[in-house]
């Protein structure tokens, strides 16, 4: 398989597990990533399929990102525009017939999965490199046009955006205390501060091999 075939492959798993691994954050019920904290608040109060509405949104950020900056957009931006938010949803809802009522120790088992391949999948997306997610253009885009604002900065920024919007919606929703926990809890501080080291782990050790070989 030649380079360009390799990236295309890699992108396409990336973004079914990234979504097989969103599904079982949501199933976990144990906190999920910032920018899932605004889907599962916009969710609450607008009661569509979450594949639907995870395109509408991801719509209206691709339009913002052609305005501003058409370089971070690439074939596996509209993967995953196109692909993740339904196999998120198929994912839950087989999480939920396999595991119908999960006890705590069951669910701390699938969150620890789902972190785990989903960090392997984001290494697979970023190596490939055609192109990145419309969530993770607009930081990226913030940050290059306004040079004195670092990325990881305005990754903060936006992460913690999301995560206020989607409890502000949640609440609004009428979710209790502890549905919120399970949209924002203390899975969303794990992913926060493991998920960098682990998709590094995964860039080295599986990603850049396949893709540039061994040597």
């Amino acid at each position: 398989m030649d380079n360009r075939g390799k990236r295309v492959l890699m992108s396409v798993l990336g973004v079914v597990i990234c979504g097989v691994s969103v599904g079982m954050f949501k199933h976990a019920a144990v906190g999920v990533d910032p920018f899932q904290c605004l889907m599962s608040g916009l969710n609450a109060m607008i009661p569509i399929h979450f594949g639907t509405l995870y395109w509408i949104v991801n719509l209206v950020l691709l339009s913002v990102s052609l305005l501003l900056d058409r370089s971070k957009i690439g074939l596996a931006t509209f993967i995953n525009l196109f692909l993740l938010g339904y196999i998120a949803e198929f994912s839950q809802g087989l999480m939920g017939r396999i595991f119908p009522m999960p006890g705590l120790a069951l669910r701390v088992g699938i969150f620890a999965f789902a972190v785990v391949s989903v960090c392997f999948s984001s290494a697979l997306y970023f190596t490939a490199a055609l192109g990145v997610s419309t969530y993770d253009a607009v930081a990226l885009i913030w940050s290059e046009r306004q040079n004195k604002i670092p990325f990881a900065r305005c990754r903060i920024i936006t992460d913690f955006a999301c995560v206020l919007i989607g409890v502000l919606l949640c609440s609004l929703a009428g979710y209790t205390l502890r549905a919120i926990s399970g949209v924002v809890g203390i899975g969303t501080l794990i992913t926060a501060f493991f998920m960098g080291p682990l998709i590094a782990f995964f860039n080295k050790t599986v990603a850049e091999p396949f893709l540039y070989g061994r040597n």
